[in-house]
């Protein structure tokens, strides 16, 4: 793959400027992104659960398309119009309720113009994934 052309501050930075809908209330934190992989946080909140008692669907999707861009852009810089184009998901297990969830996510291929990786998410800490995600993103054309 390729050296990272944004550390976490810089993605930091520039997603609480440009997408701060997604990342500016602090409930998802970056721990780590290099270009190749990224993971990512959401803190536990009741928010995130279904009838149930279990973590809902959409938080897991949301969570793990927000990891795919976050590595995407650590990868290929700054470029905001990167677009998910298709998004699969597997869900494995119950996430529990009361434990963070942490989305793991890598890059298999990062082409000119299609990225394709894929997710891990886990709950708390245990080993055992609630989810698996593999994604695709559309990089637009950085012509001048």
């Amino acid at each position: 793959m390729v050296a990272p052309r944004m550390s976490v501050s810089e993605l930091e930075q520039f997603l609480q400027a440009e997408f701060p809908q997604a990342f500016s209330n602090k409930d998802i934190v970056i721990e780590s992104a290099d270009g190749r992989s990224s993971l990512l946080r959401q803190y536990y909140s009741e928010r995130m659960l279904r009838p149930g008692g279990t973590v809902s669907g959409p938080t897991l999707m949301a969570l793990a398309d927000f990891a795919m861009y976050v590595v995407l852009l650590s990868a290929i810089g700054p470029i905001g119009l990167a677009v998910t184009t298709n998004l699969n998901i597997n869900f494995l297990r119950k996430g529990q309720p009361g434990l963070d969830v942490m989305a793991a996510a890598r890059l298999l291929k990062l082409g000119k113009r299609l990225a394709v990786g894929e997710v891990t998410l886990l709950s708390g800490t245990s080993p055992d994934p609630i989810a698996h995600v593999t994604s695709t993103y559309s990089i637009p054309s950085q012509e001048v």
